[in-house]
């Protein structure tokens, strides 16, 4: 989603979704797995193990996701899908998903925005609202400063330093991510998140009595298994306090 809000805010409307389920992030690391069962080689694979450790995915699992992604075990096949449409109050909502059913997605998908207010569009009716960007995020509690991002990020390709009022961004290309990934990483440097996304390039604000429908509906893609990221233009912090 957009980045909106502390991330003490953002944590605590996403860890409920992370703890419920392991089959998202476990489908993640198998088709990150396809290029490369080395995450030392693999940043891709490398991001989604972590993002599974943080969940508490057991390392077991860990290991069976990559040997099906690496074709040693057997295992589905998933397909990647996008959708993209508006929520209430007109806000761009983009929904990427991996699964082994696409009608059962398509379905769930389009119930969501229904329910809630929201309209499913045709592919690219929003998509020109955001930029393709590697975005990595520090906690500034761990003592990183901008000073210490500018000279090891935009050395290595960056793009942009972002502050916030407790962390920081690093914006870079896609095509760059995984050099300034490597430099922060030999910098010694922690990481928060860092991940290829969508940034919006510009907001749309719902009004009070929208935002409810549209956190809602927002809740109810992200606990799907089969989705993966959902994100918004949304202009307002919709997991402020009320």
């Amino acid at each position: 989603m957009g980045r909106h809000g502390t991330i003490a805010g953002r944590k605590a409307a996403q860890d409920s979704k992370r703890a419920a389920s392991f089959t998202k992030y476990a489908r993640l690391i198998t088709v990150a797995a396809k290029a490369g069962g080395d995450p030392d080689y693999n940043p891709s694979l490398r991001t989604a193990i972590d993002k599974a450790k943080a969940a508490g995915l057991p390392n077991d699992n860990i290991t069976r996701a990559i040997k099906k992604g690496t074709g040693e075990l057997a295992g589905e096949t998933y397909e990647e899908l996008k959708f993209e449409g508006y929520g209430a109050g007109g806000v761009a909502v983009i929904v990427e998903a991996l699964t082994d059913n696409k009608n059962r997605t398509t379905s769930s998908v389009k119930h969501a925005f229904d329910k809630f207010g929201g309209n499913l569009g045709t592919p690219g009716c929003v998509s020109y609202m955001f930029d393709t960007k590697g975005v990595i995020e520090f906690d500034k509690e761990t003592g990183v400063t901008e000073d210490q991002l500018m000279e090891v990020a935009l050395e290595a390709g960056a793009d942009d330093i972002v502050e916030y009022e407790d962390s920081f961004e690093v914006l870079c290309a896609p095509d760059v991510f995984n050099d300034v990934m490597a430099a922060i990483n030999d910098a010694g440097l922690e990481t928060l998140e860092a991940d290829i996304e969508q940034v919006p390039s510009m907001t749309s604000t719902p009004d009070a009595s929208q935002i409810g429908s549209l956190r809602k509906m927002i809740e109810i893609l992200e606990e799907d298994d089969d989705v993966q990221k959902v994100y918004t233009n949304c202009g307002i912090d919709l997991y402020g306090e009320e």
